[in-house]
């Protein structure tokens, strides 16, 4: 009887050994893994920024899925694939409906999908390509979704939707190089990227060229695990990242074709459309922050002069805010 009492504590002293192991081979396959997928969404809006402006690109919003891929070269240190949906509306300074004829830009909706590729290389250079499928016009529901936004939160009414540009297939290709300078030079707050960045489709046609800065407010992360080209999905365990800084990204942008304010390139039946004022600088500024799973931002946007609108002559540069948020999964 003695002998039988040993036996059965044996078992369960050998229970619970294997439980135990059981509880620790899980904990740590549910922490101790990669979050090697990111979802989250990016809205933009002039309101941001001030109350009292509400003009020209009005209001942006995308939803992104992005995961890692298969990556076999040494160069790479990883290799990441997205999809997103998104819609941009664009407005005229002047919504009343005393000003519905006095234009200084056209109204105009762009609905697309997307797919990209992002190459994060191992000296913190970083190439994204992305193509788009998508429609400008009345088919992108621009007009809906901005007076039933308004109309939700008591905002003004818009006049002048009549006025939009008209459908067009929207067809894009997208490309951003960014290469680290002074590499030689290594500092733990503070880095220098050159970057530049093409679009070609029956939207958009432009390229731009100009600098960007990090200030660490903690020690920078390299480009290729940082959220500030979105590369915060890895492999490898990660535990309690932070990444905080203040970024600065002035460039010079050629504009040599945009739908929004020329209508297609296929048709002139727009009825109120502009030509370009081709060589503008841009800017933007902001603050990215990081916590393991959680990825959020802010952004201040400035965008020059983007027409001619002889006669009128209120067109002029603008700004906006953009707020990021992405969570990381596994």
């Amino acid at each position: 009887m003695l002998e039988k009492s040993i036996t059965m504590e044996k078992k369960k002293r050998k229970s619970k050994k294997a439980l135990f192991a059981f509880l620790i081979l899980t904990v740590t396959l549910t922490f101790g893994q990669g979050k090697t997928t990111e979802i989250g969404f990016i809205s933009d809006n002039d309101l941001y920024t001030s109350s009292k402006y509400d003009m020209y690109y009005t209001n942006g919003l995308e939803l992104f899925y992005r995961f890692l891929s298969k990556n076999n070269s040494e160069k790479i240190n990883k290799e990441i694939t997205e999809f997103r949906i998104g819609q941009y509306l664009y407005n005229p300074r002047f919504l009343n409906k005393e000003a519905i004829t006095i234009n200084d830009r056209p109204f105009a909706g762009y609905l697309f999908a997307e797919v990209g590729k992002s190459f994060f290389y191992q000296s913190e250079s970083v190439l994204k390509t992305d193509f788009q499928i998508g429609f400008l016009g009345p088919n992108a529901f621009g007009e809906e979704l901005q007076e039933g936004f308004h109309k939700l939160i008591g905002y003004k009414k818009v006049y002048g939707w009549e006025n939009q540009i008209h459908n067009a297939l929207g067809l894009q290709a997208h490309v951003i190089y960014s290469k680290k300078m002074f590499l030689s030079k290594h500092n733990d707050f503070v880095d220098l990227h050159w970057q530049s960045e093409g679009n070609l489709g029956t939207i958009f046609s432009e390229v731009s060229t100009g600098f960007m800065v990090r200030f660490g407010f903690k020690k920078l992360l390299p480009i290729y695990d940082s959220n500030m080209h979105n590369a915060s999905v890895s492999a490898n365990e990660q535990l309690n990242i932070r990444e905080f800084y203040f970024y600065a990204a002035p460039s010079v942008n050629y504009q040599f074709y945009d739908a929004t304010i020329e209508g297609s390139m296929f048709n002139d039946t727009s009825p109120i459309t502009f030509d370009l004022e081709p060589l503008r600088f841009n800017a933007e500024a902001g603050l990215k922050y990081r916590h393991n799973n959680f990825n959020i931002s802010y952004s201040f946007l400035y965008r020059g002069r983007e027409l001619n609108d002889p006669g009128i002559d209120t067109n002029s540069g603008y700004f906006y805010g953009s707020i990021r948020m992405g969570f990381l999964l596994r």
